[in-house]
């Protein structure tokens, strides 16, 4: 039963679960956004963690953080600031003070505010004195000594115990926005399926949780209705599973089995682990020893007739380089999935950027060209996935998709497509009627090769990473290397004739044109809505295609006045644009600090471009 009072109806609400890397903020914040959006939410999330796998607990840079940005209308953004703010010690609310809205609800675990702890946290006193949490509707649950008290007579040794707070505080957030508890018991079952005495612990404190809430006088219950949407399958999906689910359908779709040669680096393991996983649907998955290893294996299945695929990250990338030139050599599929992070060298492994681009583009040895793609939203990265691996096997290049921490680990919910809706792809295997086998032979519209699969009779063939003549045999005639380079470079240049036209978000033409790509979707979305709602003549548009770009750049950029490009780096994008369309000046909106930008950082430097 609810308690009975006044409820406060919301459009939306964001909210943000932070504690220690072990506090278990992560799953938390995981089960709560799988719950909303089983009830019908739209919603957005966004991980944030240390690179540490554990840490110094109770520090500032320890600090595991998971937002969630809900509604009953479309969500574009995890949101710029918290309206509840779930902080497990001291430190969670250091970190996270400055992103939580003046006025809105800070829940926190009142034990663990200690002298020891809030002097671990930076603090010279009391956090609720030096940061005026008086000011915020401030709940001070000793979360602690309940869940020790609601378990003591279960035989478990404290730590064991203290490990279930998370479930006694997603208790208290359940009620709080009147959110069934039936997702998370099953979650519980399944988890601990082998070890009862923790299903029974842990549904303890989830129970606990959500009745300490109801008595709490300060705590009223926030309604957030359902979000209207089509019938369909729904589900919520990660950028990094929704990657690897693009390329599972593009194989199906191809005809082609899917072998997947990687190397685990942060944050685009999740899409090996995802594949790794479904050998049920025929993937064949390699763990590399090095990122080398990873794409050359891809590469030797793709010239053995695999739709091949590697993943990883900007260093990950700078090492695939060499490989990737290869690729692009020998004219073989394959889809190289960078899913970027701070950099350079190690940087922030866990943190987002879109600083890889000018590498993925130029970043090879000689005439180099390859296809790049970058998705914008968790749920995109499904579609161009599927896209990258259409144009790899159809067009015989070397595909690089662009996602990022952001995107990879960021959810949403998705409606699953059905397979009938997806197009066919169509890998251009060499037939008899091409006999005698040219390997260099192509296509006249699309200028790619004929795929020979080793052991085919009749088509015995050689390729490499010496220049070829179209025979096959190796050549240096200065002519024919001439004669190869601009193959290669016409061949991804026609992939164009398929590039859907760059379509504007708002009025075809006006005084701001705000440009982006990749990650940046959604802040540029709001903020040019809300700007549009003000009556400013602004429009969006995204590229999701960037090698190469849409036919109708030129013509939408000739119709603003002044075009400005969001990058969350320090201008790649840009000055690309500079060099593809030299006649137009672009102002820069960048941001390199490991986080997305926000929806007012990108109003406020627009509002002075108006």
């Amino acid at each position: 039963m609810r308690k009975k009072g006044t409820v406060i109806e919301k459009e939306d609400v964001v909210i943000r679960f932070s504690g220690d890397s072990g506090d278990g903020m992560q799953l938390t914040g995981t089960l709560f956004s799988e719950t909303a959006a089983l009830y019908g939410n739209d919603l957005t999330t966004f991980p944030d963690y240390p690179a540490e796998i554990r840490a110094p607990q109770g520090t500032v840079g320890g600090v595991s953080g998971f937002q969630v940005h809900l509604g009953q209308s479309e969500i574009y953004t995890p949101g710029d600031y918290a309206d509840v703010l779930v902080a497990m010690n001291p430190a969670a609310i250091r970190a996270n003070i400055k992103w939580t809205k003046f006025g809105g609800t800070i829940i926190i675990d009142k034990d663990n505010f200690t002298e020891k702890n809030i002097e671990k946290a930076g603090y010279e006193s009391d956090p609720v004195v030096e940061d005026n949490l008086d000011q915020y509707n401030l709940i001070e649950a000793p979360i602690s000594s309940m869940v020790k008290e609601a378990l003591k007579d279960l035989n478990l040794d404290p730590k064991t115990i203290l490990r279930t707070k998370n479930m006694f505080a997603l208790g208290m957030v359940y009620w709080l926005f009147d959110r069934k508890l039936k997702y998370t018991e099953q979650y519980l079952e399944k988890k601990f399926r082998s070890k009862p005495e923790l299903i029974e612990a842990n549904k303890i404190a989830l129970h606990s949780g959500y009745y300490y809430a109801e008595t709490i006088e300060a705590l009223a219950p926030i309604r957030i209705n359902p979000a209207p949407i089509a019938k369909g399958k729904y589900r919520n999906i990660s950028g990094n599973t929704a990657t690897a689910w693009g390329l599972l359908a593009a194989a199906e779709k191809s005809g082609l089995e899917l072998f997947i040669g990687s190397y685990p680096i942060t944050p685009a393991t999740g899409i090996l682990e995802e594949l790794a996983a479904r050998k049920d649907l025929g993937v064949k998955s390699f763990q590399a020893e090095d990122e080398i290893a990873g794409i050359c294996s891809a590469l030797g299945a793709s010239f053995a007739g695999n739709l091949a695929v590697t993943t990883t990250s900007g260093p990950g990338l700078a090492l695939k380089s060499e490989a990737i030139g290869l690729a692009v050599m020998t004219e073989l599929p394959i889809v190289i999935v960078d899913v970027q992070r701070g950099g350079p060298s190690t940087g922030l492994p866990t943190k987002t950027e879109q600083a890889d681009l000018l590498q993925a583009l130029f970043g090879r040895n000689g005439e180099s060209p390859v296809v790049v793609l970058a998705a914008s939203t968790p749920t995109d990265c499904f579609r161009y996935a599927f896209e990258a691996a259409r144009i790899a096997v159809e067009h015989m290049t070397p595909v690089i998709l662009l996602t990022d921490g952001y995107l990879a680990n960021g959810t949403e919910p998705w409606r699953v497509p059905a397979m009938k809706d997806l197009p066919e792809i169509h890998p251009p295997f060499a037939s008899n009627k091409d006999l005698p086998y040219v390997p260099y032979k192509r296509d006249p519209e699309k200028l790619s090769r004929f795929w020979a699969v080793p052991g085919t009779p009749n088509m015995e063939h050689r390729i490499g990473g010496l220049e070829k003549t179209v025979k096959g045999t190796v050549s240096y005639v200065p002519e024919n290397h001439e004669l190869m380079v601009n193959l290669r470079n016409q061949k991804v240049a026609r992939v164009a004739a398929k590039v859907p036209d760059l379509e504007v978000s708002g009025e075809e033409e006006g005084d701001l044109l705000v440009v982006g790509w990749g990650g940046s979707y959604g802040y540029r979305v709001m903020a040019v809505k809300e700007l549009q709602a003000q009556g400013y003549r602004i429009s969006n548009v995204t590229f999701n295609y960037i090698n190469p770009l849409p036919g109708n750049v030129r013509d939408v950029f000739s119709r603003f006045k002044k075009i400005v490009v969001c990058e969350l780096n320090l201008g790649q994008f840009a000055n690309y644009l500079r060099m593809k369309y030299p006649e137009f000046h672009y102002e820069q909106i960048t941001k390199v600090q490991g986080l997305p930008f926000t929806i007012k950082e990108i109003k406020e430097k627009c509002l002075k471009l108006l």
